[in-house]
């Protein structure tokens, strides 16, 4: 490491410190000001719930993540389709979920057509209206990797004699994973997120589980806190590989 490198990196984390101490300082000023004292004592009292609320976060969003790269993936081959029914349905899919807000979402799917169809499992309720919330903007990203391969590479694949699926494996899928990985766990790091608007139709999960407990100790301000933390430290490695990969498959045009 060359004395640039070694400046720069302590110019990198005395800015970071900086910056950290300045976020905690305002914090511990506006918590002075409400007069408010923390007691985290409710977390070793109601350890168990947390985790299996914590659980139900994680494997809600597995799921969903699952489910919703399948339905983006269609969606995006149905904008594709030459058959136009299928193409306007996907439209219509893809701009409807976009356009409006989940909480909307997770009342119409839930109350209405979920109850309409006997889907009962709220567990399964909420998998289904997070996948399908996401799928619309994973078929965003899909559809726009697609679009950025470049068509001379699609010609020379042709050119060389590689058939349909030497040219689908060979050439279009290694691009669209360069291409659409990085954004793909930022929206996974959204699923992590969204899913906490599932405590209002009482999925117990994490979010739901933490208002649980605020309504039984009445520590509002540290249960809220604690919570921010638990989805920080479920997004933040997210956002670091994120940037990893993004790093890693970067492109220059």
């Amino acid at each position: 490491m060359n004395i640039f490198t070694k400046k720069n990196t302590v110019a990198y984390l005395f800015n970071a410190l900086l910056a950290t101490t300045i976020v905690v300082a305002l914090v511990w000023f506006s918590v002075w000001q409400l007069g408010v004292s923390f007691d985290f004592s409710f977390i070793n009292d109601f350890s168990s719930r947390i985790l299996i609320g914590f659980g139900m976060t994680i494997g809600i969003s597995i799921c969903s993540l699952l489910l919703s790269l399948a339905i983006g993936i269609l969606a995006a081959l149905m904008q594709k389709c030459k058959i136009l029914v299928l193409k306007y349905l996907s439209t219509i899919y893809i701009q409807f979920i976009r356009g409006t807000p989940l909480i909307m979402q997770i009342y119409l799917f839930f109350y209405i057509i979920g109850t309409a169809w006997g889907v009962n499992n709220r567990f399964v309720s909420g998998v289904l209206i997070l996948s399908v919330f996401e799928g619309a903007y994973i078929a965003e990203i899909v559809r726009a990797g697609f679009e950025d391969l470049e068509q001379t590479q699609l010609e020379a694949a042709q050119a060389v004699g590689f058939t349909k699926w030497q040219t689908i494996f060979l050439v279009i899928l290694p691009q669209m994973t360069a291409r659409t990985l990085p954004p793909l766990v930022g929206q996974f790091s959204s699923i992590i997120k969204d899913s906490s608007l599932l405590s209002i139709i009482a999925v117990i999960e994490l979010t739901q589980t933490i208002r649980e407990i605020s309504s039984l100790n009445f520590r509002l301000f540290e249960a809220y806190l604690f919570l921010g933390i638990l989805y920080l430290i479920l997004t933040l490695p997210l956002s670091l590989v994120g940037k990893a990969l993004e790093k890693k498959f970067s492109y220059e045009h």
